[in-house]
């Protein structure tokens, strides 16, 4: 057993949660929690931290007492890893990880071009790292800890299965079942962020829609010393996996990730014996490099999605609202921000700031945030494993020509890589008295840049907040219901010019409203106090 292999055994092994009898096995009624969460899976545990961090009391529930075996998610992106700044694990997050922004495409054993995921400077955070799962799931687990010693209302509850789940009088019903026997709790709100197999979803007899591509990939957590760089391969019909595709992703601890494609119509649990891989992971790596097989698994490209994420008082959330396939790490990152629309609309409408129709905005935006992520994953699948001749040939002819025409190299689908949605359509924006920057327009979230001795998105808070660029505006005299937080900025000269080219563009002062998940609410040229009071009432579902 090689020492990284014994280290990760140890913490596979390690209870983070324990189960301990709930003190509702003793009570003759239901005990009442304003928010359940199911799943403690990185989506649930954002969740949770996020919604203690706003003094909501969250109950957390899952089947299991540890993190999940093998790395599965590993690519976490630029706006992750904001979102997890505020949830205060992005330091132990850039830590641990591998931080890339170089990206190279072969084709056969050629490369034909590579890319730069975040060209410009001034950002405080790296385009990607890359990190186990379990790391990920510790660490959030560990910030729970931290939490509960500060006194926040905040509960796992490991070795518990949801085995019932229905709607009684404006609350949800929960069953649920344990070493020590069943209870039932009774909560304003549950958040499912049960997986792609939600317990939930089934017990409410809901479905997913969408469509399952004809094709299975081999991923492998491989153990071993090489001097490859730090950046994301992929391959086109490498001679190693011929008429297929590949990928190669350093991870933390000397493992590196493995995507090799297998096509359709495979014995899977043939395919997944030890004796079976090695022979493929050695044609790729060539006989010269040692290396110690640590996980095994096969997964299917799917692209589903739920109608709606909110069903009365449940709502779903990540993998078990909406599955897309893993090129373009488009999985973990889009459930991290489903999460991050919600939280901060759930405790306003759980604290009566907010009406509940402020949770239809979620299901808009992030079916919105759903659809373009499935486009986006569907193209890249379309284009990696081609369904005809004609498109082989279309694809092929791409690759052969993008190694010298840079006009060719933007059709090359190798999985267009995550980015944060910019929410297009939702009425709950505006208005927009700027021609330009077009990147921080409203419904777009935040873009970063040095401010002073820090950074602008260290500078927003939990609460709205007003940005002030050259000293646009006069005394805030807000409605009772807000909380917001003012920011001023200068941006003539030092550090803080970056901001300016982001939020001014040709203009020389502006006033920005952020909401608490850094999403542009609206922007003016003048300070306007009507404007922003009905701006932060309508963001916030009320009737103007």
């Amino acid at each position: 057993v090689i020492q990284g292999q014994s280290k990760m055994t140890k913490l596979f092994e390690k209870r983070l949660y324990p189960f301990r009898n709930p003190v509702e096995l003793k009570l003759p009624n239901p005990a009442h929690h304003p928010v359940v969460i199911i799943g403690a899976g990185p989506t649930g545990l954002c969740a949770a931290i996020d919604l203690a961090l706003r003094d909501i009391p969250i109950v957390i529930i899952d089947e299991n007492e540890k993190v999940g075996q093998g790395s599965r998610a590993i690519c976490f992106s630029k706006r992750t890893l904001e979102i997890c700044d505020r949830l205060g694990i992005g330091d132990r997050m850039i830590e641990k990880g591998v931080q890339w922004n170089l990206g190279k495409v072969f084709f056969d054993s050629q490369k034909v071009y590579e890319f730069n995921l975040l060209e410009e400077e001034g950002h405080e955070r790296p385009a990607f790292i890359n990190l186990q799962q379990y790391y990920l799931e510790t660490f959030l687990v560990e910030r729970v800890r931290e939490l509960q010693s500060n006194g926040a209302p905040l509960e796992i509850r490991g070795s518990t299965t949801l085995f019932d789940l229905q709607y009684k009088n404006d609350s949800a019903f929960l069953t649920l079942q344990t070493p020590s026997g069943a209870y039932n709790i009774t909560s304003d709100w549950v958040i499912a962020c049960d997986g792609a197999n939600s317990t939930a979803r089934r017990l409410l007899k809901l479905d997913f829609k969408g469509r399952i591509f004809e094709d299975n990939f081999l991923i492998a957590d491989v153990k071993m010393d090489a001097e490859f760089p730090t950046e994301r391969w992929f391959w086109f019909d490498p001679p190693f996996n011929k008429g297929q595709s590949a990928l190669l992703h350093k991870q933390p601890d000397g493992i590196w990730r493995i995507d090799l494609q297998l096509g359709w119509g495979i014995d899977k649990e043939k395919e997944k014996k030890k004796e079976n891989v090695l022979p493929r992971i050695r044609a790729m790596l060539g006989s010269d490099i040692k290396f110690e097989i640590e996980w095994i698994s096969i997964y299917t490209f799917r692209c589903l999605k739920m109608d709606n994420f909110v069903h009365q008082r449940v709502i779903f959330a990540g993998d078990s609202a909406h599955q897309v396939s893993p090129f373009g790490a488009r999985g973990a990152n889009s459930g991290i921000q489903d999460v991050d629309n919600l939280c901060w609309k759930l405790a306003a409408v759980v604290k009566k700031e907010a009406p509940p129709n402020l949770l239809e905005s979620y299901d808009i935006e992030r079916s919105f945030g759903t659809k373009e992520n499935i486009l986006n994953s569907t193209r890249s699948t379309d284009f990696i494993t081609p369904k005809s001749e004609i498109s082989k040939i279309f694809r092929d002819a791409v690759l052969e020509l993008s190694e010298n025409y840079t006009f060719a190299r933007p059709l090359v689908n190798s999985g267009r890589l995550s980015l944060p949605c910019t929410y297009e359509k939702s009425e709950f924006f505006g208005p927009d008295c700027l021609i330009e920057p077009r990147t921080t327009r409203p419904g777009a979230p935040c873009l970063d840049g040095p401010l002073n001795d820090s950074y602008l998105l260290r500078n927003l808070g939990p609460e709205f907040t007003l940005l002030d660029f050259n000293n646009t505006s006069g005394k805030l005299k807000l409605d009772s219901i807000f909380d917001l937080k003012k920011v001023n900025i200068t941006t003539t000269g030092g550090r803080n010019q970056i901001l300016s080219k982001r939020y001014l563009g040709t203009e020389k002062k502006a006033i920005y409203l952020i909401r608490p998940d850094q999403h542009i609410v609206a922007r003016w040229r003048a300070f306007d106090q009507l404007a922003i009071n009905n701006s932060l009432k309508r963001t916030l579902g009320h009737q103007l």
